[in-house]
């Protein structure tokens, strides 16, 4: 009877073991899903926000007097912004994918909760009022912290955690595209480290919901609708690559005008002041030319469906659209102008990325071309084929993305005829910029700070070392008038060959080791003769406790040395050993290549 009931509880157990055992296996799935959904959520509020908010805003006005009040509107946005974020979030959330990255690759994925609501307001502010820039570096990285809170919350691994983070931005990018492969390209394209079947099946999952969201609340057209009807023709394809070339060096001005602005903007130390000179400057911009307001892809649509006459509307030069040259130089002065906008609305404080800015100079550029080719030379190039493959290219070169800016317009075009011109200008594009700029607009400060290593395994794996946990200071401490007969009871009581030499404020003074004084150890009668400070000798390198891990790394390369002094300036702390470094080294290895 024992014997049965025995069994009985063991079998039951087995099955509960067995199911436990397969939800800890596929857990990653369940936290997939649960990111996507939460950051489609997220995406769906933000463009409802920015939708009414926008409306709100212009509906204050009556429209014969909208356009002046263009002036003051982006001030209004941009300082309600800085208040919100200055005094009531008390944190910085500018450039959101440059933070993601930075999380990434030194605070091991961790995003403050805060972020995952933070962005969406202080980008419906900006934006809503008229700011020059788009929703979506602040909704990557609000899905980022929505992945990130959730790997916090069921204390996930390293690896997962990563993957999570990355799992929210996808589904962030596939809920305010309404395009999922966009998502994961993204994500493995801009984010993580590697590619591998594990981190696939996630992300696709997080992306699928994402877009999932949208539908469901939105419907599919989340930007603008547009359809095909017929395939690109192989004779245009010069054409095409023609446009890549110059869309490379667009996003080349675009970059380097971004940096410029940026640089301009650090100098001025009162807030206000730049909230004034920026904001006031992009008023008058967007008073000057409408089409600048906001994120721009209203404007986009109107191209796409050939209404061009609207980008007139509420302009000086309405009388003059049948021009051409004035046609063409007002969609010129669009595309150079709306990475200046851009650049004052970032620079005098508001919050928004540069994803939608590059698309929209980019379909500009590929109206600007297309229009220009049939014009001069006669031809009747399709502009809506040109301005969605200039939307990809200039997207490319800025991001240094290709993939993601061939699959986002593929799918937002509804189709793969575009394909093969997406590839040749976005891959062209892309070519152009890297030769004049190595970083993409997401990494170059990163770089120049070398904090970037989300695409480097063997570097984001040393700055994940914490050189204070691998400090040892079991060493035993000598001073400079020691006698040669306290070293030795010094090292009768020691497990250490390498002793630090400091003086009485624990400076550090340098090392005796047991192999320059082992041949003294034996002659007592220089006990009281010989003293610590005339055996000592300073070693080739020591480490200060601030320094990077590669630097310590390079050091141990160097030389010969196991241990290494470790120091706060001048006083002594303890030793590093090469062992503890490699040892450390490659277990954060094995958690970054580990599967699920």
């Amino acid at each position: 009877m024992i014997t049965e009931t025995f069994h009985k509880i063991l079998q039951e157990n087995s099955k509960a073991i067995r199911a436990f055992n397969f939800l800890k296996k596929h857990d990653i799935v369940l936290l997939s899903i649960m990111v996507g959904l939460l950051a489609g959520c997220a995406a769906v509020l933000l463009k409802t926000m920015l939708h009414y908010g926008s409306e709100f805003v212009i509906d204050l006005f009556e429209p014969s007097d909208t356009n002046y009040f263009f002036i003051i509107l982006p001030i209004i946005g941009v300082t309600l912004s800085f208040i919100y974020v200055t005094y009531i979030l008390k944190d910085n959330i500018s450039h959101g994918v440059s933070r993601v990255l930075y999380a990434i690759a030194k605070k091991r994925g961790n995003l403050e909760k805060s972020k995952t609501y933070s962005s969406l307001i202080a980008s419906t502010l900006t934006i809503g009022f008229g700011g020059s820039v788009g929703p979506e570096a602040p909704i990557v990285l609000s899905g980022s912290s929505i992945g990130s809170y959730i790997g916090r919350l069921f204390k996930v691994d390293y690896r997962t955690m990563l993957l999570l983070v990355a799992c929210g931005a996808a589904g962030a990018i596939a809920g305010i595209f309404g395009a999922p492969i966009a998502g994961i390209v993204f994500a493995l394209e801009v984010l993580m480290i590697d590619l591998s079947l594990s981190s696939i099946v996630p992300l696709l999952i997080a992306s699928v919901s994402g877009a999932l969201v949208t539908a469901l609340f939105m419907g599919r057209d989340v930007l603008f609708h547009f359809s095909m009807k017929n395939d690109f023709e192989f004779r245009n394809l010069w054409f095409y690559l023609l446009l890549g070339i110059v869309a490379g060096f667009v996003s080349l001005y675009f970059l380097k005008i971004s940096e410029k602005a940026e640089s301009i903007f650090a100098r001025y130390k009162n807030p206000w002041n730049k909230i004034l000179i920026g904001g006031g400057f992009l008023g008058i911009l967007i008073f000057l030319f409408p089409p600048l307001y906001g994120e721009g892809f209203v404007f986009i649509s109107y191209i796409l469906q050939g209404q061009t006459e609207v980008l007139f509307n509420n302009t000086w030069y309405y009388p003059y659209q049948d021009n051409t040259f004035i046609f063409l130089g007002f969609i010129l002065a669009l595309i150079f102008l709306k990475v200046i906008a851009m650049s004052l609305t970032n620079g005098s404080g508001g919050i928004g990325g540069v994803f939608a800015p590059s698309l929209f100079v980019g379909g500009m550029l590929g109206f600007f071309v297309a229009r220009l080719l049939n014009e001069t030379l006669h031809l009747n190039l399709p502009e809506a084929y040109f301005a969605l493959t200039g939307m990809a290219a200039v997207m490319s070169g800025v991001m240094h993305a290709p993939l993601t800016a061939i699959f986002l317009v593929t799918e937002i075009s509804g189709g793969y005829r575009l394909f093969i011109p997406l590839v040749f200008v976005s891959v062209s594009a892309y070519l152009v910029n890297v030769y004049f700029h190595r970083h993409s607009v997401y990494t170059k400060t990163l770089a120049e700070k070398k904090e970037l290593f989300t695409h480097d395994k063997d570097a984001m794996a040393l700055s994940l070392i914490s050189l204070s946990n691998l400090v040892e200071k079991s060493f035993t401490v000598v001073h400079p008038n020691d006698t040669l007969g306290q070293l030795v009871k010094a090292i009768s009581c020691s497990t250490r060959n390498v002793f630090p030499i400091v003086e009485n404020n624990n400076k550090f003074m340098g090392v005796v080791t047991l192999d320059h004084v082992k041949t003294l150890i034996f002659h007592p009668e220089y006990y009281e003769k010989i003293y610590v400070k005339e055996l000592m000798y300073s070693p080739k390198y020591t480490i200060d406790i601030s320094e990077k891990i590669e630097n310590v790394v390079k050091k141990m390369s160097d030389t010969n040395d196991y241990n290494f002094a470790v120091l706060d300036k001048d006083t002594y702390l303890g030793f590093v050993s090469r062992a503890d470094v490699f040892s450390a080294y490659r277990k954060t290895i094995k958690e970054l290549s580990s599967d699920y």
